[in-house]
Parts: C-alpha cells; structure tokens; sequence
C-alpha cells in the first residue's frame, strides 16, 4: 500500500522555491541525488535549482507518485484537491498549524479530502521521510544518514534531527525514517504493516508521545513482532511529561502504565534512553533469542564480575558450564585462571588464549549466548581477537575496553553486525533485551476463553455514576463469588436479612459518594443479631449527619472466613481499553504497589502470570509450613473481569478489594465500579 511512499519515480515539490533557508528551497537541495524525476510546483517560477517547475501538480506532464507540500496551512485543501484531481496517491505534508495549535477543524478536513480521494498523506506538521536505498530524502533535515538496515519511526521531527546526526557521526545506518506529525490519516501501525514486509527493514524503532488508535497498534505490533523486532521508546511517563506530549502534538497520551503493559503484550522491547534505543535497535538486527545461560570470557577480573552481577541484577543466568568444558579449559588455562564462569583467561593472555577460551565455552550445551571483555594489554592483538568472535556461531557481545587501540577491531566487529560496548553493564542490558524479545514472541497471541455469563447486566448499569453494592450482582452474573448478601433501605429489613443469611454480619453503608467506606467508619464488621437495628442507625447517621452523603441504604453482607488478601481491577485506558490489575490487596495496596497489569481480552495463561508476576505469589504459594492457596481461583476472577471489562464499555473502572482467597476457591467481599 505505501511502496509508492517510498518507492516513488515521480516526486512534485509544492511550495518549492529559491529562496535560501526556505523549507521549499530545501526540500529541492535533499532530492537532488533522488534516483528518481523531481518536479517544482510555484505558479511564480518555470524552474528553480534546475528543476522543471509548473504552476500546479495537475499541470506536471507526468503521473506524479509523491507530493511533498511546503504551502501555508490554509492552502493545504486546496493543493491537496488538486493532487487528488491528478491522481496523486502518496502525500507528505510538511506545513505545520493544524491540531498542534488548536485548529482541528482545519485538520479534519485535510483528513477528509485524503479519505476522498485515496490518498496516503503523513503529517501534517512533520520533517518528512526518507528511503536511503534510493537517496529519497524527502525532509528539511540537513543530513542522509548512511544506508542500512534500521527503521525509525518518530512522533518529533527534532528527535530526528538529532539522530541523523548522531547516526551519521556513528556510521548507523537506516533503511526507512519517517516523521510522523499529527497522523491525521496514516499513523505508526499503518507504517509497521508495511516495514514487516520490506526487505530492506531488518528492525523497526519508534519514538512515540501517544498512539493513535490503542487496538490497532497492538493487533498490527503484535503480528509485526513475530517477524522484525520493534523497539520503543515511549515519552510523557509522568503527569507533567503527558501534558507535555499533548500539547507538542495535539495527541492524547494514555497512562504510561497502559503503554509498557501494550508493549509486552504485543512483543515490543521497551527503551528507557535515547542510548538504549540505539544499543538494543543494534544488537536485535542480529541477536533474536537467548536459549540457555550467559557465559563471560575476560582477560580482566573486575569487569567480568561487573558482567556477572549485572547478569543476575538484569534477570538472566550465568551459564553452568559442563564438566567437560571446565576440564578443558584446564588443559591450556595458567593455573591461576578461573575456569569457572566468568572465564578469567588471565591478563597475560595472548589473542590466541583468549579465542581458544571463546571457541571452547561457545561448545558447552548450556551456553546460550557470550559476553566477551578485553582490556587494552600489551600481550593482546584486538585485530586477531576480533577474528575470534566472528568465528563464534552463538549469539556474541565483545566489550574491547578502550579507545584508539581498539578502534579498528570494533569497525570489523561492526561490519558484521556484532556491537561493542565500552561498559559491560549495558552490554549485559541490551542482552537481557534480545532475550525478552526472544521469550515475548513466543508467547504471542491472544487465547480467548469461553467465559459462561448468567444474565444480561446492562440494565444494572444504566442511569449510574458509581455501583457500589450493586456491583455484587454484576459480579454474579459473570460468575464470579460473592457472599450472601441483601440492600436494606430500613432498619427491619436489616435484620429480615441477617436472619436469612445467618450471622455474624457485616454491615457497610451503600452511597456512590463514599467510595472507602473503611476510611470515614461506615463499616461494621462480626455484627451479632442484638446489634443488627443499632448499627443500621449508626451507620446512616455517619453517612448523613457527619459526612452530608446521600444514603441509598445499608448493605448487610455474611462475614466470611479471613482469607488471603487480594485485589483485581480494571480501568479504561483512553488508547487501549481494559487495563486489568492484579496485586496484594486491603488498605496497603496503594502503599505497596505490588502490582501487575495486563490489557484485556487475555487467556488464562496471560491471567496465571499475572498472579506469579507479583511479590505476593509467594505468599499465595504458601510460605514456612502454611497451605497454599487456590492460585486458579483468583486466575478465574481475573479471566472474569477481563470478560466483563470487554464486554460492558460502560464500567470505567472497576475495583473488587479485599477478595479473599482460600485454599479452595475465593470470594469477592467488596466492590465499586464507576460508569462512564
């Protein structure tokens, strides 16, 4: 769909023009090595920078496949008209004006005009885009970074400058770059669909400040990932970084939190740094999985140990080696090496020690990838120590420690792919990412499960704000426990209640403007028959005297057995949907934060991570000698939710805390839910 985008024979300027400085006078100076005929469009000229020039598109006597717009904002539906007329089908709008400062309107109907006529238009407001293969640089950016095998795609035209310029000072090159802007009609998925199949795109990194459309851009990433790796880097993490990212784009940006759950779920590595963007871009071009444990080979203590202990700080494994393997290396070692991993070959070591060492390691079954460190001895020919690695077959990292002396080893390292870092904690990171991506695509997918539903819960959500009490039959009719309980809009029909359901009782007030009951007192817990009548007008007289709330009545509810703590909840992300919640539950949850998420539909195995995910699965497991407790109960609560959440867009948000969870089964003993 978009190959004429970057592919294009006949490229049209509109806006071009000689004057110095202009973004149409630079848009024409970038083009002139395109392989490809590049036309002017000003009404002013009939050339400029020996360029053929015409009024307008429709007057180019050839079929033009790209148009690149640098006309004034108000301009642009009418140029846009007249590319339609002529059949144009892939537009870049550079003009800058639209959302970003407020002028939807303007936007909606550009949007409009491209939707008529078919027409594939990135921005408004961006840098442009480049293809390197065919020295297309259709930006008003200074700089063609060199050729290769990286897509970048970015929500900030600058964040591309700096690049460019930092790539070509690096020699990084790219294949695809592209300036998202506004993304009034294509957006970051439409692009992923089709760098998936570009056989000059190897791996696909994004700077995003918001998302255009949530589900889109996980079901395209996730069937993308399965094939290129794509690596994110995701601003506006904190409140003030999200308005920030909103007014710079006109975008919305959801909670951070929906976007790195998004990002696991569909196979994305997340960056945190504009280097790890970098770093973890470079070695997933080569480096797709890690099957097995990492081994270290150094000729200096200290920055093995550093590697080792950020192996483990990182969630990886030192590689056990086979009895075989330490024998052998033994056998030529000095007896004071270490051949245990790390594998400390000694600082006298020669280049020849050193890749015996490599090609000895690179054979032991538990090895799934290595990390190999030097340090810039007088015994160490790094030339020859480089041929070492490329002789290795598993996944390789080289940390060549130092600078002029290692120079031109790390560039045949790097014209075959292998990265060299400097420190070996990042080397160990951008490892730890590779195998995250390997481990995310295998469990790609989403498995639905068949989730029974009793009754239709619509009517129990309409003409509401917030369900307090009422939640219990919602969570009933999706089957998930909750204890005996009944409203009482009087003190009798408390005690009717309580009699019918047994005692003790707990007693909570029910009003949609007391949310924490337990903070302002309005629950009564372990209530005996005596006290039913007593408590029900102490409670509403709190509600309604101490705290002016509007009481609807007293919920009366069976005491249940104390089990384990936990909660399961959900909010709607604005970009995503569900947002599903598991974590320890009562009062500390918001103090601890021991929490997990994930982005509803998911299946069960989705589900029992979530659980395991948490430092309180240890604790469900069952700790010194205490019985485990039911871990597919709380999984079959959450799969529940998940059901719920999709199926009934008009809950918002959703809190069941405290559910407690026993050794077999677990029940629901309080529940809100605020509607749309």
């Amino acid at each position: 769909m978009l190959d004429g985008l970057f592919n294009p024979k006949v490229v049209a300027v509109i806006g071009a023009t000689p004057k110095e400085g202009k973004v149409g006078n630079i848009l024409l100076k970038n083009l002139k090595n395109f392989r490809g005929k590049v036309y002017a469009v000003n009404p002013k000229y009939d050339e400029i920078l020996g360029f053929e020039c015409y009024p307008s598109v429709e007057e180019i006597p050839d079929n033009v496949d790209l148009a690149v717009v640098a006309v004034p904002a108000n301009v642009v539906p009418e140029v846009l008209e007249s590319c339609g007329r002529k059949g144009v089908k892939n537009v870049v709008v550079i003009t800058a004006g639209f959302k970003e400062a407020g002028n939807y309107a303007l936007e909606r109907r550009v949007a409009e005009i491209c939707r008529k006529y078919g027409i594939n238009m990135v921005g408004p407001n961006c840098l442009g885009i480049i293809n390197t293969h065919n020295d297309l640089n259709a930006t008003f950016g200074g700089v063609l970074p060199p050729k290769g095998d990286i897509a970048f795609l970015s929500q900030s035209g600058a964040f591309i400058l700096a690049v460019l310029d930092w790539a070509k000072a690096n020699d990084v090159g790219f294949s695809k770059i592209v300036s998202l802007g506004n993304k009034a009609v294509l957006d970051e998925a439409d692009f992923m669909r089709f760098l998936a199949e570009d056989e000059e795109t190897r791996v696909i990194m994004l700077y995003l400040e918001g998302v255009s459309d949530g589900r889109k851009f996980m079901e395209v990433a996730r069937e993308v990932s399965k094939v290129k790796p794509v690596i994110a880097m995701k601003s506006g993490k904190t409140e003030a970084g999200a308005k920030a990212a909103s007014s710079h784009t006109g975008s919305l940006a959801g909670s951070f939190v929906a976007y790195r759950t998004a990002f696991r779920q569909c196979g994305i590595v997340e960056a945190e740094s504009i280097e790890n963007l970098f770093e973890f871009s470079l070695v997933l071009r080569r480096i797709r999985k890690v099957d097995g444990g990492i081994a270290v080979v150094t000729n200096s203590g200290g920055p093995g140990v550093m590697a080792s202990d950020a192996i483990e700080e990182f969630g990886l494994k030192m590689a056990k080696f086979e009895s075989e393997t330490i024998e052998r290396l033994r056998e030529f070692l000095p007896p004071m090496a270490n051949v245990y991993n790390p594998v400390d070959v000694l600082g006298d070591a020669d280049a020849e020690r050193f890749g015996k060492a490599l090609k000895v390691v690179e054979k032991d079954g538990n090895v799934g990838a290595i990390i190999a460190i030097l340090t810039p001895t007088a015994q160490i020919d790094f030339s020859k120590a480089s041929e070492f690695v490329l002789s290795v077959d598993k996944p390789v990292i080289t940390c060549f420690m130092g600078g002029e002396s290692v120079r031109s080893a790390v560039d045949v390292l790097k014209r075959h792919g292998i990265v060299n870092f400097l420190d070996p904690v990042k080397a160990v990171k951008s490892l730890k990412a590779a195998s995250d991506y390997g481990r995310m695509v295998e469990r790609l997918g989403v498995h639905k499960e068949e989730i029974d539903v009793k009754a239709d819960v619509r009517p129990l959500l309409s003409g509401k704000r917030v369900l307090t009490a009422e939640s219990f039959e919602v969570l009933k009719a999706y089957g998930i426990p909750v204890p005996p309980y009944g409203i009482a809009k009087t003190a009798e029909e408390a005690l009717e209640i309580a009699d019918r359901i047994g005692y003790p009782v707990a007693m909570k007030i029910v009003s949609p403007e007391i949310l924490h009951k337990t903070d302002v007192g309005c629950v009564k817990l372990n209530v005996r028959r005596e006290e039913v009548i007593s408590m029900f007008f102490e409670l509403v007289k709190r509600a309604e005297d101490y705290l002016k709330a509007d009481v609807e009545g007293v919920l009366v509810q069976k005491m249940m057995p104390k089990g384990r703590e936990v909660i399961v909840g959900m909010k709607r992300d604005p970009q995503f949907g569900p947002l599903l919640m598991f974590g320890m539950g009562g009062i500390y949850v918001e103090v601890f934060k021991d929490v997990s998420f994930r982005i509803a539909p998911i299946g069960r195995e989705d589900a029992l991570e979530m659980v395991k995910e948490v430092k309180a699965y240890r604790i469900l497991k069952g700790v010194r000698g205490e019985k485990p407790s039911d871990i597919n109960a709380i999984v079959d609560v959450i799969l529940r939710v998940a059901k719920l959440s999709v199926d009934c867009e008009e809950i918002v948000e959703m809190d069941l805390n405290p559910v407690f969870v026993y050794e077999r089964g677990c029940c629901v003993v309080d529940a809100k839910m605020v509607l749309r």
